[in-house]
């Protein structure tokens, strides 16, 4: 291939880019009115003279440089690597007091050390340039003209950085925070997505601000590099004065009239300040509003807006398992802005899972060295119809599975199938059938009870009653919704729920429930503390409908605790694993001599003495102990101490207080054998468990010292269609 002379007037300019970006960048050059050509990875040819260098220069946003060719050609050695390089008129360009820096690389070819390419490629531009100006010395100490020598399976493209500091470098950001988005893929995110500035943007993990500030400067028609200079205005054969010209020129073209304000949001509240500060050096802090806020309270009022975004995803900030709660919570949050477009860029692992729906489209891109997806939800079209569609783009691929995953539905995350309508009509049916059957519990002193459970097999939720507030929990997922279509579906279920029965949204409290095990049960889910003063046979509880899988009093035990009640005067009352004390207030209301209330957590017994209190028993009676209930026993004289017990333990447990873990089926029996040493003859044991499958071994019990008979159908309320919600056995010591 001949080499090609630097003529001013004709030169074949390069547009480099981050891979991915080419299409965009050859986009904007055809904006421009420039003709171009990509040729190979990262890299855009167009032609021009000086006015077309400076263009691309001070308007291009998604390319990195713009290069100006010197020539290419095959070098399979050094002497012809020499030779070829020398031919280029390199007097043209560069003068005899010019700074030549010289930067390589090489891929597949056969000149693999980059610095001895280097030392040929600048001795051949000294040599040319010492004979062509007619000097003995070369000073290097006027204009710099960065020379690259690129090799490429055997082939030598040679260029000059006419752009000096990379095109990213737009000047308004002069310090970074952690893990910067570079100016120039936030600006291709803008381009990408559906933003326009009659539209609402938001970026929740905005750091430093570039991607709302990119999107102003887009939105206001502001060239990127207008505030900066470039290399090649330094050049005597180029100079400022066409720079001076088309900055000029770019400065006419800004956009004065108002924009739907942007906006930028972080937890971390220095990034913030550097996002107002780089915003104002860029000269579009009144076009963008930014605040500390956590991701968990991104809302808007607006319609059809779009998420551009590029939160953390375990690479140089945090770590991927630290990040996991914060990416399954994306269509929680999402869900909120049914109108709007996303735009997620990540490299976090499995995406896609992660969020439970596949992308409208998806984009591979490079953030710096690490290969991250560009992952496109698109919403409703502005002003209805069909969603809309990404400008054409052959790197653009469009997911298969996104519209059957969808059903149809608009909504990018979130929205209602088409059967929901049905199914709240038959729930609300249903609703307030039940609830017409229940309403004479309160005249009874019951103000806590089942007003549904799963009785519509499409509809499996379970509502309960406490007093003036509702408590809905779900035990099983629909497997064809998304997890934000089915947290709509369960927010209008919500809703319906409140609705029918007449209660305040702001008493109603939903919760998703898994099968748990052992303390799993009882860990905290949020801290509101909505706590309320509840009626069961005439005592009073405080439950917690807020913060926890469970509410502090199980509905399910009613009855047995009324049993516990009806037997227990005179009696010296032992709780195991007792949680907050419910069947402790029932015996003490029975007329208990004594009350001992056994659970490993203080929170709980707390919460015991605290519902013992509300009911006026309090004194040295009624003992709260924190231990578990084997060590407690283990602990205990073998003295005949009690003639009352309820032991209800959980599944599994794995505290880390203990120090082996306790699992119902393979500890009860042990349970029952130390309880011989501590019950008085002919005294009673209620014995509950909520696992389904435990196999109760009524000879290992009565050879224990127990006369055991099974109460469970005895025990089970009214209220609870499910008929397995729990088994029991009232044992007597003999």
């Amino acid at each position: 291939m001949p080499a090609t002379e630097p003529a001013m007037n004709d030169m074949e300019l390069v547009a480099t880019s981050t891979f991915g970006l080419e299409s965009l960048v050859s986009r904007e050059l055809e904006t421009l009115g420039i003709a171009s050509r990509i040729t190979q990875s990262g890299r855009i040819h167009f032609n021009g003279d000086i006015r077309t260098l400076a263009t691309a220069n001070v308007h291009l946003r998604t390319a990195d440089r713009v290069l100006l060719m010197m020539g290419q050609f095959e070098a399979a050695d050094f002497g012809e690597l020499f030779d070829r390089t020398y031919a280029i008129d390199w007097q043209e360009l560069i003068p005899a007091d010019g700074a030549f820096p010289v930067l390589g690389r090489s891929v597949k070819s056969v000149l693999t050390s980059v610095p001895a390419c280097q030392k040929i490629v600048k001795k051949a531009i000294v040599e040319k340039l010492r004979a062509a100006h007619g000097v003995s010395e070369l000073p290097e100490t006027g204009a710099v003209f960065t020379v690259e020598v690129a090799l490429l399976k055997d082939v030598a493209t040679i260029t000059v950085d006419t752009s000096g500091a990379g095109l990213n470098k737009r000047g308004y950001r002069p310090i970074v925070g952690v893990a910067p988005l570079k100016e120039t893929l936030a600006a291709a995110m803008v381009m990408l997505s559906f933003y326009c500035p009659q539209r609402p943007l938001i970026d929740p993990f905005c750091g430093t601000g570039t991607i709302p500030i990119e999107a102003a400067l887009i939105a206001r028609n502001i060239a990127p590099g207008v505030n900066r200079s470039f290399a090649a205005e330094n050049w005597p054969t180029v100079g400022r004065g066409i720079f001076d010209e088309i900055r000029a020129a770019a400065r006419d073209l800004v956009l004065r009239e108002p924009i739907e304000q942007l906006m930028g949001t972080d937890t971390d509240g220095d990034a913030v300040k550097l996002a107002r500060r780089n915003a104002q050096a860029a000269g579009v802090a009144d076009d963008i509003h930014f605040q500390e806020r956590p991701f968990s309270e991104l809302r808007s009022k607006k319609d059809y807006g779009v998420i551009i975004t590029n939160p953390p995803y375990g690479v140089r900030v945090g770590e991927a398992r630290e990040l996991q709660s914060l990416y399954r919570s994306f269509p929680e949050v999402l869900r909120r802005l049914p109108t709007w477009s996303h735009y997620i860029l990540t490299a976090y692992p499995d995406f896609e899972q992660i969020v439970g729906q596949p992308a409208s489209r998806r984009r591979k891109l490079y953030n710096g060295r690490i290969e991250c997806t560009f992952y496109q939800f698109h919403g409703p079209r502005l002003g209805g119809g069909r969603k809309e569609t990404d400008a054409p783009d052959e790197q653009l691929q469009p997911s298969r599975q996104a519209s059957v995953q969808h059903g149809g539905n608009e909504q990018a995350f979130g929205g209602l199938h088409e059967n929901a309508a049905g199914q709240a009509e038959m729930f609300a049916n249903r609703l307030a059938k039940n609830a017409r059957h229940l309403r004479k519990w309160q005249s009874r002193g019951i103000e806590c009870y089942r007003i549904y459970d799963k009785d519509i097999p499409e509809v499996p939720l379970v509502v309960d009653r406490y007093g003036p507030a509702l408590h809905i929990a779900e035990y099983v997922r629909p497997d064809e919704l998304t997890p934000a279509e089915h947290a709509d579906w369960l927010e209008m279920l919500a809703k319906t729920a409140a609705r029918t029965l007449d209660v305040p949204a702001a008493d109603v409290f939903l919760k998703r429930r898994n099968r748990q095990k052992g303390a799993n049960q009882y860990e905290r889910l949020a801290d509101e503390a909505r706590e309320y003063v509840v009626m069961e046979n005439g005592l009073k509880f405080r439950v917690n409908l807020s913060d926890y899988l469970d509410t502090g009093l199980f509905l399910d035990h009613r009855i047995a605790r009324q049993m516990v009640r009806n037997e227990a005067a005179g009696k010296r009352f032992l709780n195991l694993f007792a949680y907050t004390g419910s069947f402790s207030v029932f015996a003490a209301a029975g007329g208990a001599k004594s009350t001992t209330t056994v659970d490993l957590s203080q929170k709980y017994l707390d919460w015991a003495e605290v519902n013992m209190t509300l009911n006026g028993f309090a004194g040295p009676q009624h003992e709260f102990v924190r231990c578990d209930a084997v060590g407690f026993l283990q602990g205990h004289p073998r003295v005949p101490s009690y003639d009352l017990v309820v032991f209800d333990p959980p599944t599994f447990s794995n505290s880390k207080s203990l120090e082996e873990d306790f699992d119902v089926q393979q500890n009860y029996l042990h349970v029952l054998e130390l309880l011989a040493g501590v019950v008085t003859l002919n005294g009673v044991v209620y014995f509950s468990t909520n696992f389904r499958r435990f196999k109760f071994d009524e000879q290992a019990a009565a050879n224990a010292g127990w006369n055991v008979r099974e109460i469970t159908r005895q025990t089970l309320p009214e209220d609870f269609r499910n008929k397995r919600i729990h088994r029991c056995w009232r044992m007597v010591k003999v």
